[in-house]
């Protein structure tokens, strides 16, 4: 009999797919169905600190828009103020309620002092585990990235002892050595590294010659990078590695397993399909498993990893030399018409 199941974060879960963080979780249909038709643990939205501080911004503006407008008025409205994270807590606490699969909070916060007090607020609802949401734009050329990191770092341990609850961080690729930080991360005692945080890009409207924020799928090829660094860490770091980003099939999740994955995030092939995914990225996975006789995931993970082959150039940029001297490969198979 196969045996699909993955220990992550110190959870026991049925298999390594994991729904990533989305805007569908609001749906708890939607996500009941998931439950039912195979996932193994669910990442509910990001609470964003920015966004609850610009509906604030927004909720306050309106509020307040026509005061004073009669001298015999101060304010048209009673006291009323922004509810703050309440929504998204209860919401999270509904989905806690209703489903009987691990529930991870996501968290995305600015000053430090949010960091702590948003996350003490998701660990009493119940929530199973904490994700935090590391990333950094630059938008300064004095921006220094020690100061960066060790800020993330700092935030990472601040979070850590204020809470009981397994933590694990999601980063973005662009740190100059990522290695290293997740290194880091690791030492200060993260139970788990999601490999990588996917970013909306802006784009141009060359017509209207404006910025727009195109909502785009990740693609297929997305997890390349996820499955370099996944090879790279197996081994290395006691933290769980879970990837993420482009993967929307059986074979994806087998060949990050291969590299050194121990489970993984969906999103867009959700969003793509909608229904019966999950039992088709399971059936694929467990088909071959049972052809290659594998029982256990951990048969199988990290087979292909930096640190199990005698290959020391499998990982590093000697590949991009291995692809040049073999570049006639290419037009066998894609002909010169």
């Amino acid at each position: 009999m196969i045996d699909l199941s993955v220990k992550y974060l110190g959870l026991n879960l049925k298999n390594p797919v994991i729904v990533g963080a989305n805007n569908m979780v609001k749906n708890l249909s939607t996500i009941k169905k998931w439950e039912i038709e195979g996932a193994a643990a669910i990442v509910y939205k990001s609470l964003f600190e920015e966004q609850i501080q610009l509906e604030k911004f927004v909720f306050d503006e309106r509020l307040n828009e026509y005061n004073e407008r009669n001298a015999e008025m101060i304010s048209l409205f009673p006291n009323i103020q922004h509810s703050g994270p309440k929504e998204h807590i209860m919401n999270i606490k509904a989905v806690k309620q209703n489903l009987n699969i691990p529930i991870i909070a996501s968290l995305n916060c600015v000053k430090i002092e949010t960091w702590i007090e948003y996350a003490k607020i998701l660990e009493e609802t119940g929530v199973d585990a904490l994700e935090l949401n590391f990333y950094f734009i630059p938008l300064s050329f004095e921006a220094n990235p020690d100061e960066i990191e060790n800020q993330q770092i700092n935030v990472f341990k601040e979070v850590k002892n204020n809470v009981k609850i397994p933590v694990s961080v999601k980063l973005s690729p662009f740190y100059t050595n990522p290695l290293n930080f997740i290194k880091k991360l690791d030492e200060a005692g993260a139970e788990g590294i999601v490999i990588f945080n996917r970013f909306f890009q802006p784009d141009i409207d060359i017509y209207n010659e404006k910025h727009f924020f195109p909502y785009d799928l990740s693609a297929q090829s997305d997890n390349k990078l996820a499955l370099r660094f996944s090879g790279m860490l197996f081994g290395q770091i006691n933290a769980d590695i879970c990837a993420n980003n482009g993967i929307y099939d059986g074979d994806d999740i087998i060949k990050l397993i291969l590299a050194g994955a121990g489970a993984v995030q969906i999103v867009s092939t959700l969003y793509k399909h909608q229904n019966n995914i999950i039992p088709d990225l399971l059936e694929k996975l467990e088909t071959w498993m049972a052809k290659k006789n594998y029982q256990k995931i951990n048969d199988f993970r990290g087979k292909l990893s930096q640190k199990s082959l005698n290959d020391p150039f499998a990982y590093k940029r000697a590949q991009y030399i291995d692809i040049i001297m073999n570049s006639e490969n290419i037009f066998k198979k894609f002909p010169i018409v």
